[in-house]
């Protein structure tokens, strides 16, 4: 069996959630598909950064990289025609864009090439199992969902984001024989907006990288931010509320007189010139630092010597950079809202009683997200609290546990 793997979201510079999420289950994978040929479908300008045969025994079908060349819209042509004229068996998807042509499932493009299948007509009695499969398409489709926070705050996206977000996810669910969600959060969301049949949807969990402590210890800072500092990483646009986390900040300030630094870390994002407008108002702008996008090492450097991860989004299909913090030793705060309490809530052994390893806040409540920042700041017992309930509950996550499951729904 053949299974290729869309990798175009993987091998970029600056990745953020969905391209971590894409990079981390294709290098985990290797060794978890083991019986069948693997091809990694990636742009022609981009390179695989590890060892596509690590952890593969020997004698067994490997990877391969594919590089495909178009100037734009490469997943919906590009992609679709090497579907099409070099067809595979499974195709998986991690960032939620099926090709646009296919032809197995889609009415409209079927009668399109239908001259093809009259062709596999003339050609199937020379048993040609090339040209069958191009009439056909791929025999199944996988595609990731990471979440639908543009249906439920379409305010915080441009007009264009939303049209393509809408279509492309909608034709996912619609086209794909398999749906992984990143939480039940999102599968709900997609039963809820889309009407996707439950029993198509398979929840898998994302992780976050473990092995990133012991790095950094040895890790310094270009520009040295000191201690003590309150800390966001994201994307700085609307649906992550950080004109709620500046204001919420001049109330510390004000309220409290505390000596801490706000740090902002992360790429600019729809809405962001709202972002700069708050801060040159703020009072304490001076104490107001937005480092734009950081490297990996930087950022861990930065989570784990924050005193407190603010983290009180609007929504989350996941919510990653929650666990990063928690999985240093950096209590959260975050918003009580879609995937959040989900993915912060672990139960006591054996019983249903829920442990909350975040505070949670209504994100719209400025008040009570300063009121709750403050508490860890000044109660050591809770803070110790809260990082170590933190501590157990990123024990079940990982980037091996999710390609795992992946790999079970591939094969």
């Amino acid at each position: 069996m053949i299974i290729g793997i869309d990798g175009s979201r993987a091998f970029i510079k600056k990745r953020t959630g969905i391209e971590e999420y894409s990079y981390q289950v294709i290098k985990h994978l290797r060794g978890k598909i083991k019986n069948h040929q693997v091809v990694l479908y990636i742009r022609y300008n981009q390179a695989v950064d590890f060892d596509l045969s690590e952890n593969l025994p020997a004698g067994r079908q490997g990877w391969k990289v594919k590089k495909l060349w178009a100037p734009r819209f490469w997943t919906q042509i590009r992609l679709s025609l090497e579907m099409i004229f070099n067809p595979v068996d499974i195709l998986f998807v991690p960032a939620h864009t099926a090709p646009l042509i296919h032809p197995a499932r889609n009415a409209l493009l079927s009668k399109l090439f239908s001259p093809i299948r009259k062709l596999v007509r003339i050609f199937s009695s020379q048993d040609s199992n090339k040209w069958r499969s191009m009439a056909n398409g791929p025999k199944d489709t996988i595609v990731t969902i990471h979440g639908l926070e543009y249906e439920v705050f379409p305010r915080s996206y441009s007009a264009w984001e939303n049209f393509y977000m809408r279509e492309s996810i909608k034709n996912s669910c619609k086209w794909a024989n398999k749906i992984i969600a990143v939480s039940q959060n999102t599968k709900k969301d997609l039963v809820k907006f889309y009407k996707t049949p439950e029993e198509k949807i398979t929840v898998i969990y994302e992780g976050y990288e473990q092995n990133i402590k012991y790095q950094i210890s040895n890790i310094k800072i270009n520009e040295k931010i000191e201690k003590p500092y309150l800390l966001f990483v994201g994307r700085l646009e609307k649906r992550k509320n950080i004109v709620g986390i500046i204001k919420t900040f001049e109330m510390l300030k004000e309220k409290y007189n505390i000596p801490h630094k706000l740090v902002l870390v992360g790429g600019k994002g729809y809405g962001f010139e709202e972002v700069e407008s708050e801060k040159r108002k703020a009072k304490s702008e001076k104490d107001i630092i937005i480092t734009g996008y950081v490297s990996e090492e930087k950022k861990w450097e930065l989570l784990k010597n924050a005193d407190v991860f603010l983290f009180p989004t609007f929504y989350e299909g996941f919510g990653i950079p929650v666990l990063e913090a928690q999985s240093v030793g950096t209590p959260v705060v975050a918003g009580n809202n879609s995937s959040i309490p989900e993915i912060s809530t672990n139960y006591e052994s054996g019983t249903n009683i829920r442990i909350r390893s975040a505070l949670l806040v209504d994100p719209n409540n400025h008040e009570q997200i300063a009121e709750t920042t403050y508490r860890l700041i000044s109660d050591e017992n809770l803070k110790n609290d809260i990082i170590n309930k933190g501590y157990e509950n990123v024990k079940r996550f990982s980037w091996e546990k999710c390609a795992s499951e992946v790999a079970e729904l591939l094969e």
